[in-house]
């Protein structure tokens, strides 16, 4: 190879989208194409056959994740147009040797894909030997979402073999070009090319990132933010109904406003449980939280406030996000002066007493959801979402994917006058009766 491959996965349901994002990725400077496996499950051997007729010019890979039948999969995949099939290292070593015979016979290579192998080095060896064409250092879309990505695993194999190795797995500009210089020949990118409003130009910055690695053969390693700086960037770029799409359709809580309208508060969650107006322990809690932190409170009622202007300059003195309150709260027309994020159930004049009955850092149900200390809130104007701090990361992750579809999708209707039911294939996707 003269120069690196840009690999772009077309993971869609729907083959003509698929075939359209295609084309702008190829203007922005993709190689292959790649027949990515949600696609080829939707629509089939018709989608090899669209993209290789629609783009005779560039390789067609078909990621058929073959783990059994190699042959059969390899020759249905080749007949169809494909010059590249895919199948899973874990297979049995028989299904490897079928699959590579399969490939010779019908003219097409293959790929083998190690995604989940237990000692990847050991078997990338294994598969050269057997005879494979490439191989494809592959992290899952489920293994992106809990922080893992290809790099250091493609410079361990790079080194170890001489047939081409290809990087995939969350690979932006940036970490392409890492893996460019790591060793790998191919990257292979999926949703921060076809997700992207602008595909050609996500495509084009991927390009020349691979290209200036090549020719440098280095490239500038950024470096990773801590885990915790990156849960809070994701969460602050999307919004609570990307949270609750990447959640399964989780709810917001309940009957929980905002005071203050266009203020969104992302941070970790300090607790307090406590009575209807006793404002004690939420005033304490301002001591327990840190910066960065959201106030979340739960009452038992909410005929008498638990919080006002006093606290609320408090938790602005000491750099703490915002406050959530399944309660009442009173001062509201200074606490909108003072324009500080603040959600809750019940606005009232009085408060109660601070008789301290309640306690800090216990694990409560605000609004009808459970909160932990130390799970993620994120509030805006569409509502409070909670995310388990077990999972923040990759639902965080998750929230970003979705993100990224919905702008797609925001594109096609507003620059190509499509509707929503078309785009998505609303009428096809239907459940049979």
């Amino acid at each position: 190879m003269d120069k690196p491959i840009l690999q772009v996965a077309l993971d869609l349901l729907e083959l003509k989208r698929a075939v359209e994002i295609a084309g702008e990725a190829i203007e922005g400077g993709a190689d292959w194409l790649e027949v990515g496996t949600p696609l080829i499950k939707s629509e089939g051997m018709n989608a090899v056959r669209e993209l290789k007729k629609r783009y005779r010019d560039h390789k067609i890979v078909a990621d058929m994740k073959t783990i059994d039948t190699g042959a059969v999969e390899v020759e249905m995949a080749a007949k169809s147009g494909a010059d590249i099939v895919i199948i899973l290292g874990a297979s049995d070593n028989p299904t490897i040797e079928e699959a590579i015979r399969a490939g010779r016979k019908y003219g097409c290579e293959i790929m083998v894909d190690m995604i989940n192998v237990s000692d990847p080095v050991k078997r990338a060896k294994e598969l050269e030997e057997l005879g494979v064409d490439y191989i494809n250092c592959h992290i899952g879309i489920d293994q992106q979402m809990m922080g893992m990505d290809p790099i250091e695993l493609l410079s361990e194999i790079s080194k170890k073999v001489s047939i081409p190795v290809a990087g995939a797995g969350g690979l932006n500009a940036e970490k392409s070009a890492i893996c460019i210089s790591k060793g790998a020949k191919i990257v292979i990118v999926g949703s921060n090319i076809v997700k992207s409003r602008n595909v050609t130009e996500s495509a084009r910055k991927i390009r020349l990132a691979i290209d200036s690695a090549w020719e440098k053969k280095s490239a500038e390693d950024v470096g990773r933010k801590s885990i915790e700086e990156e849960i809070r960037e994701l969460f602050m770029s999307v919004s609570t109904p990307n949270i609750s799409d990447a959640m399964h359709r989780a709810k917001a809580m309940r009957d929980i406003y905002p005071l203050n309208r266009g203020k969104k508060i992302v941070g970790k969650a300090v607790t307090v449980s406590t009575m209807d107006g006793d404002w004690a322990k939420t005033v304490e809690a301002i001591d327990v939280a840190g910066e960065g932190d959201v106030i979340v409170i739960k009452c038992s009622g909410d005929t008498s406030a638990v919080w006002g202007e006093l606290a609320t300059r408090s938790c602005i003195n000491k750099g703490i996000e915002g406050v959530i309150i399944d309660g009442a709260v009173r001062d509201v027309d200074d606490i909108r002066e003072l324009d500080y994020p603040m959600f809750a159930k019940r606005e009232v004049p009085n408060a109660g007493e601070p008789k301290g009955f309640g306690e800090i850092n216990v694990k409560i149900v605000c609004g009808g959801v459970e909160v932990n200390p130390g799970d993620w809130i994120v509030a805006d104007d569409n509502g409070v979402m909670v995310v388990p701090k077990q999972r923040a990361y990759e639902i965080a992750r998750r929230a970003m994917e979705v993100k990224k579809h919905e702008e797609r999708i925001r594109g096609e209707i507003e620059d190509k006058g499509r509707t929503l039911a078309d785009i998505v294939e609303l009428y096809k996707w239907e459940k049979v009766q």
